[in-house]
């Protein structure tokens, strides 16, 4: 990952109290992760800051929208993000692991990053299905998902030659009924 330095906060010079911040986030972030999952994005972060002796206490919202691919169609697909978590930054020498709600950072340190917290905030937020709304889908893309493979149609005709020769009658199960009518399309269509 590429080291991204947009979403710092330079804390050492500030004196106990509360401060906001803004940040807009955009491809830059996304790209930085090499992850495929988010395509582009365009959010804003707020950021409210509590500064005292001991630690940071922050309040993060993120709003926008990300583009993601449509689990569906497989085409873009934008999904809101809205995102409000707590983080808190404790001053240690001994530095503990993250664990997305506590950050341990040295007292010698003077700037705050919260790149990785941002992205993690961002994906978390994500529906685990990620679709267009009702109708929205590519027509044409879902169609070459519904058309019959030679594969399957093989299978097919291979179950239908041996129940002839058994001198049985083919039933078609709906799946079976399914596959025919889009091979039937797919063929009239050509």
């Amino acid at each position: 990952m590429e080291q991204i330095r947009l979403y710092e906060i330079a804390y050492k010079g500030l004196k106990n109290g509360s401060y906001d911040f803004d940040f807009q986030i955009d491809d830059s972030l996304f790209e930085a992760y090499d992850r495929v999952e988010i395509k582009s994005g365009n959010c804003k972060a707020h950021v409210e800051l509590k500064r005292s002796e001991t630690m940071l206490e922050l309040t993060i919202d993120i709003a926008g929208e990300v583009i993601c691919e449509c689990d569906r169609c497989l085409e873009d697909c934008p999904i809101d993000v809205d995102y409000s978590g707590e983080l808190v930054v404790k001053f240690s020498d001994e530095i503990d692991d993250y664990d997305g709600e506590v950050m341990w950072i040295s007292p010698s340190e003077d700037i705050l990053n919260l790149t990785q917290y941002i992205y993690e905030s961002i994906v978390l937020s994500l529906p685990y299905r990620r679709v267009h709304e009702e109708g929205e889908c590519n027509p044409e893309m879902l169609a070459q998902f519904t058309a019959l493979s030679e594969v399957e149609f093989e299978q097919l005709e291979a179950e239908a030659e041996e129940a002839a020769e058994e001198g049985e009658v083919v039933a078609l199960d709906d799946h079976n009924l399914s596959i025919l009518e889009a091979l039937k399309k797919s063929m009239e269509s050509k």
